[in-house]
């Protein structure tokens, strides 16, 4: 607020002499109260404004991660032809699952949302120096990485599981996401990265939709009881089960869980089971993050 206030001489002082008549312009200091007020109007008005703009962009969700869905399968099919092409040992679904590339859909689609949030591209990872140091082991290299002054902010598990050995694959699956996370909170207890921040783990799964995944799986029981929630499960119902846990047990701030059937997949149908497990639930929990410490 102004203030227009008529000085006279002895009032300026001798070295500020106002010509006559001159009006004199000072400025009245807000409180400390005003200020606050004042900041956190604005902050509210920021963030309010940010979260309905990224809100928008989550309603177009389906879209893109049909975009991922599609790469995944046209990647998939690519490798394999190739493969077989070249008459290499290495063919049929394991050429597909060895190649690589597949979930870089994903990838691409998380790096677009990461960068929109306000994170500049600078400090994002996801081709290249994606380790992070481990406390069991030297080191393990993660699918998608934020580091901003030093500090990890953002680290993402990206897999995908396709037919049609889904039992050896499931183990493998699920003791190297639980064997990730306990390495790297326990390196990040060590004091390895990170003294006041604590990131954010994400873990995104895309499973192959089909008879076999979606069959009852008989559980062996030879000295103690499965629980209850495992029996007759099938690979499908195990992975939600594994995904939901994950969070539950604060091994990841968040995961998503993704089905598609091959057939319809290389146009970009999808499935997402579980509504605790879907993509926007897990972007909104990665921009909530970003808002609060990107």
């Amino acid at each position: 607020m102004k203030l227009l206030i008529r000085l006279s001489q002895s009032e300026i002082g001798s070295n500020n002499k106002p010509l006559d008549g001159q009006q004199t312009e000072i400025k009245k200091q807000p409180s400390r109260e005003q200020l606050q007020t004042k900041v956190r109007i604005i902050y509210t008005k920021y963030s309010q404004s940010c979260m309905l703009l990224m809100d928008i962009k989550l309603n177009n969700m389906q879209k893109r991660v049909s975009g991922a869905v599609r790469h995944f399968w046209q990647t998939r099919r690519a490798q394999s032809t190739k493969q077989k092409a070249s008459g290499k040992s290495e063919q049929g679904a394991r050429s597909a699952v060895t190649g690589g590339a597949q979930m870089d859909g994903f990838i691409e689609l998380l790096t677009t949302l990461i960068c929109k949030a306000g994170v500049e591209k600078a400090n994002v990872s996801c081709k290249k120096a994606l380790e992070l140091p481990g406390y069991f082991r030297p080191e393990k290299q993660w699918d998608l990485l934020v580091v901003k002054d030093d500090q990890l902010i953002i680290a993402v598990e990206v897999k995908s599981q396709t037919g049609p050995s889904f039992g050896n694959n499931f183990n493998n699956r699920t003791e190297e996401a639980m064997g990730s996370a306990l390495d790297l909170w326990t390196a990040y207890r060590e004091g390895a990265f990170n003294k006041t921040v604590r990131p954010w783990l994400g873990y995104l799964f895309l499973l192959e939709d089909c008879a076999k995944s979606n069959s009852p799986i008989r559980v062996r029981e030879p000295h103690f009881e499965v629980f209850p929630e495992f029996k007759n499960a099938s690979y499908c119902k195990r992975y939600e089960i594994f995904c939901r846990k994950l969070v539950r047990e604060r091994h990841y701030s968040a995961t998503c869980f993704i089905t598609s059937i091959q057939k319809t997949g290389i146009k970009g149908v999808y499935k997402e089971p579980a509504e605790d497990l879907t993509f926007p639930v897990f972007a909104k929990s990665l921009i909530s993050h970003i808002r609060a410490y990107g």
